[in-house]
């Protein structure tokens, strides 16, 4: 900066000093819209694919490219691209991939929000979709024009584990693309990639987050012409992440595996005292023995998420399905999941997909960092009133 220059142009443009000498364990925060060249050839010569540099700040920042790469060793492969939900990485995905005349198939236990996509996908542009038994792959119907298979294991309100292995290997013969919703394994309990996908969607809002207060998805592949074309297609829709919930992942990251196992162990503690209960018909959890799939998380799966659903006993109405989550102390009315604070969520018949086998009312459960004991003493006391 030239001496002469004002004290007020000084406090626009100050002198930055570089220390080198100062190292901390801790992420930076680099925020930016504007990205400022050396010179004009710099600026020309500028290349948005090229993740050694940067060229404007809706294209990344240090701070997003190190979650990037974070969550790409964490899947354990090359690419990972960040969005502002789960939900928009789901959805940007099915846009920048399918044109009209494309079908997909999708599992009937598919999250909610992603049917709604695919059906505003079928009306405004002509992109078709089925739904097929996400526990009989055998059975899957792939025609000429199926451009994608889905894939959601286990589903996450109902719980079926779909056997990933057989259903990519069906959707490669035919050659479809396979994409699983990994938001619940984590990228810590099922290998996706080895077992067959193409790419791997996750809500790192989940347990990547673990506090409840962010909001970013990732989608990730070993394909380098898929990572291009995913890229080009956020750049022309002009979507980007917060860098300051970027940072707010990284701080969390290091962590996550530990609470992933320790919230695994105790909603498998509560999950068998739910199963030992004489108003529970079924406990929907895939690591005990006896829900939909169990066989399957046995053979692929090294550990469950602690998201887990029950389905009570035909004869409670939804009524005292109601007053039970009402009674509940500890556990806390919401959706979303991944953080401290255990949750529940009541669901009618009418939520739940038609191939659902059980009669009764279900009640989803995510088990959060509390002590496991008073989570079931929780639970006892809110059946004990409804039974009164």
């Amino acid at each position: 900066m030239n001496k002469t220059d004002s004290k007020w142009t000084k406090l626009i443009q100050p002198d930055f000093v570089k220390n080198d000498n100062f190292k901390s364990l801790a992420d930076s925060i680099e925020r930016a819209s504007t990205i400022v060249f050396d010179d004009v050839s710099k600026l020309r010569n500028r290349n948005w694919k090229d993740k050694h540099s940067y060229s404007y700040g809706l294209m990344g920042t240090p701070t997003s490219r190190r979650l990037e790469k974070q969550i790409a060793i964490i899947e354990n492969v090359k690419h990972a691209i960040l969005f502002p939900s789960g939900l928009s990485a789901i959805t940007c995905f099915l846009i920048s991939f399918l044109v009209s005349g494309d079908k997909v198939l999708f599992p009937s236990n598919v999250y909610g929000p992603v049917i709604d996509f695919a059906n505003f996908l079928k009306e405004r542009f002509g992109i078709d979709y089925d739904l097929y038994d996400p526990i009989n792959p055998d059975n899957l119907r792939i025609s000429p024009n199926t451009k994608l298979v889905w894939v959601e294991t286990p589903g996450s309100v109902t719980m079926e584990v779909s056997d990933l292995y057989l259903i990519a290997r069906v959707a490669h013969e035919n050659g479809a693309l396979v994409a699983v919703d990994s938001t619940w394994s984590a990228g810590i309990a099922l290998p996706v990639f080895e077992l067959g996908a193409d790419i791997s969607v996750q809500a790192l809002t989940k347990y990547q987050s673990g506090g409840s207060d962010v909001l970013m998805g990732s989608l990730s592949t070993n394909s380098d012409s898929i990572y291009l074309k995913l890229s080009e297609s956020i750049m022309k829709l002009g979507v980007g992440v917060s860098q300051a919930d970027c940072h707010l992942i990284l701080r969390s990251l290091p962590h996550y595996p530990l609470r992933y196992h320790a919230q695994d162990n105790s909603a498998r503690r509560i999950a068998n005292w739910l199963n030992s209960s004489k108003s529970i018909e079924k406990v929907l959890h895939p690591a005990i023995p006896g829900s939909i799939g169990h066989n399957i998380w046995k053979k692929y799966f090294t550990a469950s998420a602690s998201l887990f659903s029950v389905v009570f006993k035909k004869d409670f109405e939804q009524e005292k399905i109601d007053a039970f989550v009402n009674a509940l102390r500890l556990f806390r009315i919401g959706f979303s999941w991944g953080g401290a604070v255990s949750l529940v969520v009541p669901y009618t018949k009418d939520q739940l997909h038609k191939n659902f086998p059980f009669e009764g009312s279900l009640v989803r459960f995510y088990i959060g960092l509390e002590q496991a004991d008073d989570l079931i003493n929780d639970l006892d006391q809110a059946l004990t009133k409804i039974l009164n």
